[in-house]
């Protein structure tokens, strides 16, 4: 059964606010959600109505989200701050507690574990849906918070005390600040004109649901293979499931691989990905729909320009192949709102070029070094010359032998300092 959640929304909106958060996802319902329970007036706009936002259901007749999310432990910790993991954890997610990595052109491999770091789990896999569904019920009680749905912004033109923003509608509306959470093809962006560097992956993105011969035993699993990366994330079909059988996939392929895979039939499609996988969880039983997108990584060389401020996959997007898109944008969300509320509370503006700069700063450097970091183990798995796939090797068993500098590479993806 599903559950949906009601909120409450202007169909007249406000013609001023103190701030607009432009994208109703899961980083501007996060940022929303930080600005509650304030003095400052907020709309929270999206182009879809927010029906969509569901809670699926417990039920072994329900579908699996294509669309997972791998929460480290700091954004797990974000969530609980808010009062959204309670619900979150009423639903269907599934904690996992060690990862294995390792090449297919080779006997390279690392293992992590969250026993040997003295945590009961590395991350959470958590569909989508449910996050969203959790953030807006949390949201929903927020009574300095305006929900715009649907609605569009055609227009934007700042002025030197405001931002004026017109809808598709026809509708004008005002606000000190603009954030914009609208996504890696952000139309604010666009429209405020702010410049990008981004380049294509020559990857696209293979995502589905799987059910496995084996249980997975909440294990992740992380292959790099010639043609791209293959992730198998472990899912729960609720508490109580002791089968754990069904694993979320991402599986980054070159073009004419992707293609070709999407091509085939669903059994052959499972044979070709459980010999990529090399049979560890037994053999593929069945797979839910295809999905596939071609992946590009495109970075904003300024987070802030103006009154207009970005975060999350407007600010910066990666590569999938570690899951750390979303935890950097729990990361921009909690960061700009420290910024904005520190800066109001020492009397600035709250458009302040200090705050945002503070804000830019905080977050770039730190965007910039995971994106590169992934750039550079895409890069490295991709190169077939024989003496780097020795060298590769060499040094993932090298690293897999040091657990002092393996745990601290895991402790930063769990963005958790001990």
């Amino acid at each position: 059964m599903f559950q949906f959640i009601i909120i409450h929304m202007r169909k007249n909106p406000d013609r001023d606010y103190d701030i607009i958060i432009v994208g109703a996802g899961i980083v501007g319902l996060t940022i929303a959600k930080l600005f509650g329970n304030t003095a400052l007036s907020v709309a929270l706009i999206d182009k879809n109505e927010p029906s969509s936002h569901v809670v699926l259901g417990k039920g072994r007749d329900q579908h699996f989200d294509p669309r997972v999310s791998a929460l480290s432990i700091a954004s797990k910790n974000i969530l609980k701050d808010l009062n959204a993991w309670h619900s979150i954890s009423q639903g269907r997610l599934c904690d996992y507690r060690d990862m294995q990595v390792w090449d297919a052109d080779g006997t390279g491999q690392i293992n992590f574990s969250a026993k040997e770091l003295g945590h009961q789990e590395l991350g959470v896999i958590v569909e989508n849906s449910l996050l969203l569904s959790a953030l807006t019920k949390a949201l929903a009680k927020e009574t300095n918070i305006d929900f715009l749905f649907p609605y569009s912004i055609a227009e934007l033109v700042e002025t030197k005390s405001n931002v004026k923003l017109k809808t598709t509608d026809g509708i004008e509306i005002t606000t000190k600040l603009v954030i914009a959470a609208d996504g890696s093809n952000s139309k604010i962006r666009d429209l405020a004109g702010f410049s990008i560097r981004e380049w294509d992956y020559d990857h696209h993105a293979i995502v589905t649901t799987v059910k496995t011969q084996q249980a997975h035993g909440k294990v992740a699993l992380q292959r790099f293979i010639e043609t791209g990366p293959l992730a198998f994330l472990p899912l729960l079909m609720n508490s109580e499931d002791e089968d754990q059988n069904y694993c979320s996939i991402v599986w980054s392929a070159t073009p004419e691989r992707a293609n070709e895979l999407m091509g085939l039939d669903n059994a052959e499609f499972c044979k070709d990905l459980n010999q990529s996988i090399e049979c560890r969880f037994g053999e593929i039983i069945s797979c839910a729909e295809r999905y596939c997108f071609p992946l590009k990584q495109r970075h904003a060389l300024e987070y802030a320009k103006g009154k207009i401020v970005l975060a999350g996959d407007a600010a910066h997007s990666i590569h999938p192949l570690a899951g750390q898109g979303v935890n950097l944008g729990f990361l921009d969300a909690v960061a700009l709102v420290s910024e904005v509320s520190d800066g109001l509370d020492a009397g600035r503006e709250i458009f302040d070029p200090v705050v945002l700069n503070r804000y830019q700063r905080k977050r770039q450097t730190h965007n910039l070094s995971t994106m590169w970091l992934m750039e550079g183990f895409k890069r490295l798995f991709a190169e077939n010359a024989l003496s780097v796939r020795w060298l590769r090797n060499l040094g993932m068993n090298g690293l897999d032998s040091l657990p002092a500098a393996k745990n601290y590479l895991a402790r930063r993806a769990m963005g958790i300092n001990s």
